[in-house]
């Protein structure tokens, strides 16, 4: 049985040997704690790209009508294309990779209430727009444009917190009050949240409404939407070349003018952030594992060298009667105590510097949301955390490297002749 005389001789030992301890205890700690603070700034860089993807589908795409640049069939270069609706619906027929679609028009407009006004941007736009781009609207803020509305070109119109706080001055309630868009009266239907976009923040009406009162009838400027099942560059560049090529055949322009439709996607531009993450991510595990490694090492020597200076006090202790297995045991022990406390030690150095960070990180983003730069909240680094169950992880592994590394010289230590042990210098 290990009974406390024996914690008491180890830690007399330890106390006899402070620079060793020290050493291995060291190795180990800093191993731990470059590890976490190494995968933490990588958790940190691929939640911050997350957190700037949050206010849209994984897989967007918006389009616009441009200039041709190349003549065809009799058509000459410098054309400008148009959009219709019509568009949109041959793109939703054509593609059955299309999922939500909405057609946007934009422009700058004066909204006023009473004596209140501002100009703010304005987007009309279908009621699939609100899921394309995550546009939240909580319990009590009322609604956002429905198909009823589409169909009815209803005017009513979806404002930010900001615009109901300028207007209104949280006096009165601004859900149902009519609101003057230019020399238009709207109604207040519902008041989405914006997330701090600030001026950035959009209003938004119905597109059939917008369209009829501000694009003579027809015009669409640009058309969003998502996509089902293009998730790799080569079937998003199919994707792009069949999309063009058919609308090329419908407005008569050659289907190589590249220049003639822009797009946009997000999934290329996420693909290509989730690449660099990987990556990086792969990087900062190859350094951390190196890092764990040269941890290990470092208490395999250590326990090397510890095992050779203390065989002659292990052939003193067979000498008097000592088993080999008691000897190996506290050996052992030794290791697992060692390892454990300054494994722990560096585990919640790592984990505690890195709360720390995120703590500070938020603070200042929740200081900087009130600011005039609001509008502005993107970040490449956040959250910069690491998972307990990592950190618990190579904590054990360093535990386990530090038995092993004291197991395999003690046992050949404990097999030497008491008086040939005596001996060792």
């Amino acid at each position: 049985m290990f009974d406390f005389d024996d914690f008491r001789e180890i830690w007399s030992t330890m106390k006899k040997n402070k620079l060793r301890t020290f050493l291995t205890g060291f190795s180990v700690a800093w191993g731990i704690f470059m590890l976490i603070v190494l995968l933490a700034a990588g958790n940190g860089l691929g939640n911050g790209i997350a957190y700037n993807f949050r206010d849209m589908a994984e897989n967007t795409v918006t389009c616009w009508p441009r200039y041709t640049t190349m003549p065809h069939k009799g058509f000459q270069p410098n054309r400008r294309i148009e959009f219709t609706e019509r568009d949109v619906f041959a793109i939703k027929r054509d593609h059955p990779e299309v999922n939500l679609i909405s057609p946007v028009n934009s422009r700058s407009d004066t909204l006023s209430f009473e004596k209140e006004y501002m100009t703010i941007d304005l987007q009309a736009v279908y009621p699939a727009f609100s899921s394309i781009i995550f546009l939240p609207i909580h319990a009590g803020n009322g609604r956002f444009i429905n198909e009823i509305d589409l169909m009815q070109r209803r005017k009513v119109i979806v404002i930010t917190p900001r615009m109901s706080q300028v207007l209104f001055r949280d006096s009165i309630p601004p859900l149902g009050q009519y609101v003057r868009l230019g020399s238009l009266m709207f109604q207040v239907i519902g008041i989405y949240q914006d997330d701090n976009k600030g001026l950035n923040a959009p209003a938004y009406i119905p597109f059939t409404t917008g369209q009829m009162l501000f694009d003579s009838g027809y015009r669409v400027r640009n058309i969003r939407f998502t996509l089902n099942g293009v998730d790799t560059e080569n079937a998003s560049e199919a994707f792009e070349d069949r999309f063009r090529r058919r609308l090329a055949r419908h407005h008569r322009f050659d289907p190589d003018d590249k220049n003639a439709i822009g797009m946009w996607s997000t999934g290329n531009e996420f693909r290509m952030w989730q690449g660099m993450t990987n990556g990086i991510a792969l990087f900062i595990w190859i350094i951390g594992i190196g890092t764990l490694m040269a941890g290990i090492v470092g208490v395999s020597n250590i326990m090397l060298i510890t095992v050779r200076e203390r065989t002659r006090e292990f052939g003193i202790r067979k000498a008097i009667g000592a088993r080999p297995a008691s000897i190996l045991r506290l050996i052992i022990v030794e290791s697992v105590l060692v390892t454990a406390i300054f494994g722990y030690v560096g585990m919640v150095s790592g984990i505690g510097l890195t709360e720390l960070v995120s703590h500070f990180m938020e603070m200042a983003e929740a200081g900087a949301s009130g600011g005039p730069q609001s509008g502005n909240n993107m970040s490449i680094f956040r959250n910069p955390t690491v998972n307990l169950g990592v950190s618990l992880s190579a904590t054990a592994l360093l535990v386990v490297a530090g038995v092993v590394a004291g197991y395999f010289p003690a046992r050949k230590a404990v097999k030497i002749p008491a008086i040939e042990a005596i001996r060792t210098e």
